[in-house]
């Protein structure tokens, strides 16, 4: 079933949204076309100069003031949802988060990729960490620690985009929407291993909406993005609720919030309207008691949970080590003394980049596969740690669905609700409000 949306933004939102996408439709074709206006330098060894996918580093003064604009903004979006409860405003700040920390900024440093840089520099004492780094990943955890996920609300230029995208959002089962929410922690998992072990940064590198911001995605990612979008005009989020592991600490820190967001500003009178409004399914329905539960019966029930949660950890556990020298082939030392092992005279036949780059370095095959080994190892205590977290994930999903919480309102889940403020447009008693005050 349709939701019902406020018919003079929904209009807004169709007219900016076609501009936005041909225009960047028309840049992203445009600079695939394009030559280059200073040619790149010739290498006699017949080395082709490979794509740059970083920008270049901001100057001081810049990541102060993004740092400001960051705290400025977390501050104005916790004050118009808690304070004011205008969804209007909250509107207009994702404009500006997509032109700001998206266009302007060029989606960099951004809060979800920062995640790695935090986990190297705790496992890696050599790797220098930026403070604009550090900020821009504990700001928002902080904010939803006390007031909920207003950083998602309108300041993360990624869930903004999809945000503005949204025209005519459908339901999807619950069930669905408990499967794909596994999703996001096996990304973390994965994005915490490779970033410990100095592989890779997979946040950044298959972000789909980075190459966007920067009006340079290669074709396969520029589509996937488009894709993202295409799905936004019907699916709340899909990034934001899927797939982006920050979301999954921010879940976790706004269900302790004290102050977060609330539907109405009195008693609920059960009208539906904000169930309706709500396009990511954040909003918790109320469940009457019509029979009291057997206390032994639920104290066994729970008992056998915990008791056969460790298991489930354990065989995760085990499984994820099993694969870990597949986990480990990411690595492109790994692969390398993989190909060297299993046909050593590719040093000589083969004039790849990983195989030129080895040549130059003056480090031996022995001496790489030493390297190679100390990586796979690493990669097996890894496995370990990320089987055990997928347990554990697995093991708390299964009791969270034997688990029944009686409520009498409708109330916004803290972990999963995005504090967009869709929901305080459609409540009568938010408006009976507004017009006692006027």
């Amino acid at each position: 079933m349709e939701r019902k949306f406020n018919l003079g933004e929904q209009l807004m939102k169709k007219q900016i949204v076609i501009i936005l996408f041909i225009i960047l439709t028309g840049l992203q074709f445009s600079s695939t076309f394009a030559q280059q206006r200073f040619p790149k330098p010739e290498f006699e060894s017949g080395h082709v100069q490979p794509l740059t996918i970083t920008p270049d580093a901001r100057a001081p003064i810049l990541e102060y003031l993004d740092m400001v604009v960051l705290l400025a903004s977390l501050s104005l979006v916790t004050w118009l949802v808690l304070n004011k409860r205008s969804r209007i405003g909250v509107f207009w700040m994702s404009i500006f988060s997509i032109a700001y920390f998206g266009f302007f900024r060029e989606g960099c440093v951004c809060s979800v990729g920062s995640l790695q840089n935090i986990v190297l520099a705790i496992v890696n004492p050599n790797y220098n960490i930026p403070i604009s780094v550090i900020v821009f990943f504990t700001a928002p955890l902080i904010f939803s620690l006390f007031y909920g996920r207003t950083f998602c609300a309108a300041v993360c230029p990624l869930g903004a985009i999809q945000d503005f995208f949204l025209l005519r959002p459908v339901n999807m089962k619950s069930w669905l929407q408990s499967v794909l929410g596994v999703i996001p922690y096996i990304y973390l998992g994965l994005s915490i291993l490779y970033a410990a072990t100095s592989t890779d940064f997979i946040i950044c590198r298959y972000d789909p909406f980075i190459g966007i911001y920067r009006l340079n995605a290669t074709f396969m990612m520029f589509a996937l993005g488009g894709a993202f979008l295409l799905i936004s005009l019907f699916i709340g989020r899909p990034y934001c609720r899927f797939l982006c592991p920050y979301g999954v600490l921010l879940n976790l820190t706004s269900r302790l919030s004290k102050k977060h967001m609330t539907i109405t500003p009195a008693a609920c009178i059960q009208c539906r309207l904000c169930g309706d409004s709500c396009p990511f399914g954040a909003i918790d329905k109320p469940v009457e008691a019509k029979a009291v539960e057997n206390r032994r019966v639920s104290v066994k029930r729970y008992s056998w949970l915990i008791l056969t949660l460790p298991l489930v950890i354990f065989i995760g556990g085990w499984t994820g080590a099993s694969f870990h020298e597949t986990l480990a082939k990411v690595n492109s030392k790994v692969r390398l003394a993989s190909v060297i092992l299993e046909n050593p005279s590719v040093l000589d036949e083969d004039t790849t980049i990983d195989i030129d780059a080895f040549k130059e370095s003056g480090q031996t095959s022995a001496e790489l596969f030493m390297e190679a080994a100390d990586i796979v190892s690493d990669f097996y205590l890894g496995g370990w740690i990320l089987g055990g977290f997928f347990g554990l994930v697995f093991g708390l999903t299964l009791a969270k669905l034997t688990i029944i919480r009686y409520r009498m309102d409708y109330t916004p889940n803290k972990g999963e609700c995005f504090s967009c403020a869709r929901c305080m447009d459609y409540c009568p008693v938010e408006k009976d409000a507004i017009i006692n005050n006027a």
